[in-house]
This record gives C-alpha cells, structure tokens and sequence, in this order.
C-alpha cells in the first residue's frame, strides 16, 4: 500500500511539474509572439523620407553619411542613398509600381549589375540607381529640378 501511495505522489509530482512547465513555456512563447509583432509592427510601413512623393521600402535603412539634401522654399534637391538585403528584381518592382502611385512617369531603364530607372513628374526628374552588392542592396535615389524650374530658379543661367 506504501508503494502505490509513493508512486502515486511521484507521478503527482510530476504531473504538477509538468504543468508548470507548460504553463511557464506557453507565457514566454506569448511574450516572444508580442515583441516580434511589436518589432515588425513599428517598421513594416515603407516611408518617405525627405522627398514627399517617393516611397522607400521598409527593408532599406538610410546612410546619412553619403546623404545630401538642398532644400528652400520650393526647391528640393539632392541624393539619399539607402542600403539593404533586399532582392533587386523586388525593389525594381517596388520602385516601379510605387512611383506611379505617387504620379511619377517612368521614362526609361537600363538593367545590368547596376540598374538605373528614370522618372518624371511635371517639374521634377528621379534617377533611381541600384547596386548589387554581395551582401547588400544600395540604392541612391536623385531628385533634380527639369530645365524649365532651374530657369526661374537658383540655377538661371
């Protein structure tokens, strides 16, 4: 009789032990589900930066070292230039279909090791320049005033 008691408290103890044990492993699993929701939640919306009506991919992080902004009143000018692991074919896409929405025109492209797509808008020009790297994507994006706006502008001539 002594027997099946101890047996019965050992597997009592166990059983106990091992609710606790998924109860503590189920809350961290929970806890962990939380932060990366909150990780990915912060940074899953692609932004604009400095120029208004260009939209950069999340996965892109700027290097304000090689960065340049001119900016007055009614000029903007300049480069941001951008790093990331992110396949070029997808930020081409991207790129692509984003500068419409924001009603640029697509003039051209050229697709190489380095990829160049050109854009319009009615006063504006933007050369997006990608660069495949071994471990990175880098992406410069210039914005230029067309011809017509530098006339009236700092750039007459």
């Amino acid at each position: 009789m002594k027997k099946a008691l101890r047996t019965k408290t050992v597997f009592g103890l166990i059983g106990i032990g091992v609710a606790i044990f998924l109860t503590i492993s189920g809350c961290a699993n929970i806890t962990s589900v939380k932060k990366s929701a909150t990780k990915t939640g912060k940074g899953a919306i692609p932004s604009y930066y400095d120029f208004g009506d260009i939209l950069i991919p999340k996965e892109l992080k700027i290097k304000k070292k090689l960065t340049f902004i001119y900016r007055t009143p009614g000029f903007l000018t300049g480069v941001i230039t951008l790093t990331g692991r992110v396949e070029i074919d997808s930020l081409v896409t991207f790129f692509e279909n984003n500068m419409a929405k924001d009603n640029w025109r697509k003039i051209s492209s050229f697709k190489s090791p380095r990829t160049i797509i050109l854009f319009q808008k009615e006063n504006r020009f933007c050369v997006i320049n990608i660069i495949d790297g071994e471990l990175e994507a880098r992406v410069n994006i210039w914005v230029s005033p067309t011809i017509g706006e530098s006339e009236s502008g700092l750039l007459k001539q």
